[in-house]
């Protein structure tokens, strides 16, 4: 199953992102086999305020598995995380059957 999560981070928790990215790069990198695509959310003047990842795993139970280890999370540093089932119809340019 392929879902898109969307993660937005607290107010003021651009410091404390930074602080912990480190650390969310070495889970990422552990969970590079599951992950599509990645990258921060900006705002309006280029500023990291979240995140978008979209990943693949079999179920539920093993995406809420990771959820329950990322730094981001761990450190609140997402205010707010939703989930939802994706159907990837075009990848790298081409059409998924």
């Amino acid at each position: 199953m392929k879902f898109v999560i969307t993660a937005y981070d607290g107010e003021g928790k651009l410091d404390k992102r930074m602080e912990v990215r480190p650390r969310h790069f070495e889970g990422m990198e552990k969970m590079k086999e599951h992950t599509i695509c990645a990258g921060a959310i900006l705002d309006e003047n280029g500023k990291m305020k979240g995140s978008v990842l979209v990943m693949e795993f079999q179920n539920r139970v093993e995406l809420d598995n990771y959820l329950a280890n990322e730094p981001y999370i761990q450190e609140h540093v997402w205010e707010k995380v939703v989930v939802e089932r994706m159907n990837v119809a075009i990848l790298n340019g081409e059409m998924q059957k």
